[in-house]
């Protein structure tokens, strides 16, 4: 497969990745363009991969970490975006007010827990699979989204969400 085929096939899943982990649109837009612009510099060695794709999400949340380390930015987001369309049949208010307890819930965590937590469940990796992402072991991230969880069961957001939804 060629890089531009793969770019175009798998960018927007990549970049839907990106902005569950950053919570910004706009960072979520850089950094997958960063993850995809390396993927390009190094594609031989993507390609020789076992499995390109999971070799790229590890690219993303490589990098994703690695911004968090350095605090380069201190930027944070003001608005609520979202990107998933509204069901016709659900009141839109009660989704922006969902997701933002989420993202307010999700910006408490450290980005580690919050990764391990979006890997988990947002793109539904299994715990080996979550762990060889962030390199770390399985049992570290069952123990990392066990703390996640409690952290936001504390606050009462998951009670909240499971009694919207």
């Amino acid at each position: 497969m060629r890089f531009e085929e793969y770019a175009s096939e798998q960018g927007q899943p990549l970049l839907r990745l990106a902005f569950v982990l950053t919570r910004d649109p706009h960072r979520a837009e850089d950094l997958t363009q960063t993850v995809l612009a390396d993927a390009y510099r190094h594609w031989r060695k993507v390609q020789a991969a076992h499995n390109p794709d999971a070799y790229v999400r590890r690219m993303l949340v490589n990098a994703h970490l690695d911004w968090h380390r350095r605090r380069s930015s201190t930027e944070r987001p003001t608005d609520l975006a979202t990107w998933e369309p509204r069901t016709p049949d659900a009141d839109p208010a009660d989704d922006v007010v969902s997701r933002d307890e989420l993202r307010v819930a999700l910006a408490t965590l450290t980005p580690r827990a919050r990764t391990a937590l979006v890997l988990r469940y947002y793109a539904d990796l299994d715990d080996n699979a979550v762990a060889d992402l962030m390199e770390v072991s399985a049992s570290g991230v069952r123990a990392t989204i066990s703390r996640a969880l409690a952290a936001l069961r504390s606050g009462g957001v998951l009670e909240t969400l499971k009694e919207t939804s």
